[in-house]
């Protein structure tokens, strides 16, 4: 039976993708759930598995834009899938040996020792004969020093997410009023808090007490006091949400993803862990699906895990806002006349200035540095409910 293999639906808004490689050559036998290409989308790069084993028939070329449903490939289910065998190493050194030593190559064996170590081609013999000599490969040898250097260039095409992604990322300059202004926050507390119940967090949940959580849960409280950096534009009109759904952008293999923690006001601290390591362990195995990215109200994204100092993050559309984070640094803090160090990190909101005020914008970031500076009482609501908070 000769079973067809069509583009998956990768989501509701996606109705064509591209191919970006195929993982498999024409003629393979493949086995059953074996990966055999990857498609891209302007949400993510997937791969697609066979259905069942058997022979391949490629149909669709790499780089080629196929509408969603159409038929990519076809696997002819009659033919059996061979036992694998491995090859010995003395059968795979007189592999190497025999490809050497086929008509079109002859050359001594210094000569051929020389070619190999160096990594040579395409040399004239002078030798009898046309024959490759040990001199004519040290003439054809560069020379050792900084001028004669290999000046290698590669050209890759780029894969629809990252050409999709740029041009979202210049639809953001040119049709947004984008802002960034800053804020420095005392991560003392946060850091007394957290050395204090991450051990105890961690044996009772599975689960690291980390930053993001207590920053989620501030951006929460702070967008519920500044509900207009918790709306974006929909043509002429306003949209506001009542709802705080933040976007987290996390590294994966195929590149950043961006999933969503939704109703982050309703969630406790350990919620907001639980589904971080959730979200991240399937962005890390390639799991992760158009459903756990699509929607969000507001995004945080954390250069300090990087070494970023400082940076001005752009706004991810259609939101109005994105809050960055940076790492954490011993500096010079006065308070009360006095310097002391203290560990220091900055933050950075970039807004949408057609529809967040500066005062609005300043005000939110102040609301999320109280917030950090005294979590006791603005998050956990007094010092007797951090342990309820945290369910410990």
């Amino acid at each position: 039976m000769v079973l067809d293999i069509k583009v998956p639906s990768p989501g509701e808004s996606i109705t064509e993708v591209e191919i970006s490689n195929w993982l498999v050559e024409d003629g393979d036998v493949v086995e059953k759930d074996q990966e055999i290409c990857e498609i891209d989308s302007d949400k993510a790069t997937l791969t697609v598995s066979a259905e069942d084993a058997g022979q391949i028939k490629i149909i669709k070329k790499v780089e080629e834009t196929i509408p969603v449903g159409e038929v990519i490939c076809q696997i002819d289910t009659t033919i059996k899938v061979p036992k694998k065998k491995s090859l010995t190493k003395k059968q795979d050194s007189n592999m190497l040996e025999n490809k050497n030593n086929n008509s079109d190559f002859i050359a001594s064996p210094a000569a051929k020792k020389i070619m190999l170590e160096a990594n040579l081609s395409n040399i004239v013999g002078t030798g009898k004969g046309g024959r490759i000599t040990k001199q004519d490969v040290l003439k054809s040898k560069p020379a050792m020093g900084i001028g004669n250097a290999e000046r290698i260039q590669k050209r890759t095409r780029l894969s629809t997410l990252r050409r999709k992604l740029g041009a979202r990322l210049v639809s953001v300059k040119n049709e947004t009023a984008m802002l960034t202004t800053f804020n420095e926050i005392d991560m003392s507390s946060v850091n007394k808090l957290r050395n204090e119940f991450k051990e105890e967090f961690n044996n009772k949940h599975s689960a690291k007490l980390g930053y993001m959580s207590f920053f989620s849960k501030s951006v929460s409280r702070a967008l519920k006091m500044f509900p207009t950096i918790n709306s974006m534009i929909d043509g002429n009109d306003l949209v506001s949400f009542e709802y705080v759904d933040i976007s987290i952008a996390v590294s994966s293999p195929k590149g950043l993803v961006v999933p969503v923690l939704r109703n982050v006001e309703l969630m406790n601290f350990v919620q907001v862990e639980v589904e971080i390591q959730r979200l991240a362990n399937k962005a890390r195995n390639g799991s992760i699906s158009l459903d756990d990215m699509v929607g969000g109200t507001f995004t945080i994204t954390n250069g300090g895990v990087f070494g970023s100092m400082l940076s001005t993050p752009i706004i991810n559309p259609p939101q109005s806002a994105i809050l960055g984070m940076h790492n954490i640094v011993d500096r010079p803090f006065v308070i009360d006349n006095e310097i002391k160090i203290r560990p220091i990190m900055y933050v950075a909101l970039s807004y949408d200035h057609r529809i967040i005020d500066g005062k609005e914008s300043v005000g939110f970031l102040v609301a999320i540095k109280e917030a950090l500076e005294n979590p006791t009482e603005h998050l956990f609501g007094g010092i007797k409910n951090i342990r309820k908070s945290l369910e410990l």
